[in-house]
């Protein structure tokens, strides 16, 4: 299982960083919430994978068995998604303001704005 997860986030990477080469703001958006999910994919795969074994510690016992995922990574992803999409609600709006500025998504039309307010 943890093969097929290192390939997928490789892909999710792989696909994220041809995004972020484009040129065009929507798709650089793309990228970014495509790289934020595959690091999430990332911690989340590193805390272990389990089949039906939760990360509760059973009321009989002190510590969690060694056969359980751990727990940290699993509420680091979730405060991680969170702020991404804080942080992709800001893109979007900034992204939405540049465009109506410019009146392109085209990156290279971002240097022509010296005279517009």
């Amino acid at each position: 299982m943890e093969l097929i997860m290192a390939l997928f986030i490789g892909f999710l990477f792989a696909a994220a960083t041809f995004c972020l080469l484009r040129r065009s703001i929507f798709r650089l958006v793309l990228g970014i919430m495509i790289l934020g999910q595959a690091a999430n994919l990332l911690v989340f795969t590193s805390g272990g994978l389990t089949k039906g074994q939760p990360a509760i510690i059973p009321g009989d016992q002190k510590i969690l068995s060694p056969d359980a995922a751990d727990p940290l990574p699993q509420a680091l992803v979730l405060t991680a998604i969170v702020i991404g999409f804080g942080v992709i609600a800001f893109t979007i709006a900034l992204l939405h303001r540049a465009e109506r500025s410019v009146g392109s998504d085209d990156l290279n039309e971002f240097d022509k704005t010296e005279g517009k307010p």
